[in-house]
């Protein structure tokens, strides 16, 4: 298989690179497609429906193609795939019917193929990706090959969207079925993050709502733990600041943690509602701000997914958490350029506000401030 990455910061641009990447006869079928709500999705999935395209389409907090990223634009992996060896599923979510919805999309991908990995895209901040992957779990097995990330909106925090060919939705998924006894799918999630102190107990939560971690107010012990100061509703920055520095790291019996940044807080008992759900009970540790050895982590366990499982592949789709360039700035530059260099292959990435997928030795789940990157190959 072959792939072309290209970027462009309007339709005009991408229109422009689309016809410079086939004029060599390259002849792409489908396209992974991560951009900005500032650009024009519709006319974007239209040009390339033209040139005969299938599209896989999300929104953005940034996007990339190479080590450089960008915000505003629109990011493209171009591949050639045979086209009996991949479809592309899309389903509006119902009344909170997640897993439902991603058991009927796993159900239709099962009829075409035998053996079937997926690429998944979300849209709307209240959806549990978690119910998303069981689904799909539940029909293709424990160890199906599945990752992908909840769209952004260039951290409006307002309306993201998931997009194909003659349909979008701000409440929905997108996926991207492939044949795997014909294309090889492998991907790792990797956060990084240290922990700090002993391991803590959630001592009350409903769902992703936690209200007590040994017995002390959720936010109250978590911010003298950062030694974090002004804790009042007036701090704008409070939120962020726990967000992308100090995620609680949800203890797992097998795999790494889970991060579980704490993202909207109640004042009236100092609780807060993190992005997914923390049991009652389970163990918590806390984070330390992160540092170089976080981006490091990342890039060495590409690595080892490259010695261990994955050798040669044709193009490289990576969803990383859109918390991790706040936390990071430039230096956010080194990590996907490390990752590049893996493979070296053509890749684009998104900034994503969840990622879902499968850490070493892990379970599949919905992770945060967590870099997942899928390395594809045609056999």
């Amino acid at each position: 298989m072959k792939a072309k990455s290209i970027k462009g910061k309007s339709t005009e641009e991408i229109k422009s690179a689309v016809a410079d990447s086939m004029a060599d006869g390259f002849q792409p079928t489908m396209a992974i497609v991560f951009l900005s709500v500032a650009q024009d999705r519709k006319a974007v999935c239209s040009l390339l429906d033209e040139a005969d395209i299938a599209v896989f389409g999300s929104t953005t907090n940034g996007e990339f193609i190479d080590q450089e990223t960008e915000s505003g634009t629109v990011a493209i992996l171009l591949l050639d795939m045979k086209k009996e060896h991949f479809r592309i599923h899309s389903a509006e979510f119902q009344n909170k019917n997640y897993r439902e919805t991603s058991k009927s999309i796993a159900l239709k991908a099962k009829e075409d193929f035998k053996k079937v990995a997926f690429l998944l895209a979300v849209s709307n901040a209240a959806t549990d990706g978690e119910e998303v992957l069981l689904g799909l779990q539940e029909i293709a097995g424990e160890q199906v090959n599945a990752f992908g990330g909840a769209a952004g909106d260039d951290y409006a925090f307002e309306e993201t969207w998931v997009f194909t060919k003659g349909w979008e939705s701000n409440h929905g998924m997108v996926c991207l079925a492939l044949d795997e006894e014909k294309v090889s799918v492998s991907g790792i999630a990797t956060c990084g993050w240290k922990a700090m102190g002993t391991e803590k107990t959630v001592t009350k939560s409903e769902g992703n709502h936690v209200f007590t971690i040994d017995n002390e107010p959720a936010l109250d012990i978590t911010t003298k733990y950062g030694g974090l100061e002004n804790i009042t509703p007036d701090n704008k920055d409070l939120i962020l600041e726990l967000a992308a520095n100090f995620p609680l790291q949800l203890q797992r019996a097998k795999g790494d943690p889970v991060m579980r940044p704490g993202l909207v807080v109640d004042w009236s008992d100092h609780s807060f509602f993190t992005s997914g759900t923390v049991p009652q009970g389970s163990k918590i540790r806390f984070s330390l701000p992160p540092d170089w050895d976080v981006m490091e982590k990342v890039v060495k366990g590409v690595q080892n997914l490259k010695e261990t499982k994955m050798p040669e592949a044709d193009a490289l789709v990576v969803f990383s958490c859109g918390g991790r360039i706040l936390s990071f700035g430039p230096m956010m530059n080194a990590e996907i350029e490390g990752v590049k260099e893996v493979w070296n292959v053509p890749m684009a990435g998104m900034f994503s506000n969840a990622e879902l997928g499968r850490m070493a030795g892990g379970n599949l789940e919905m992770h945060n401030l967590t870099t997942c990157c899928v390395a594809l190959k045609e056999k």
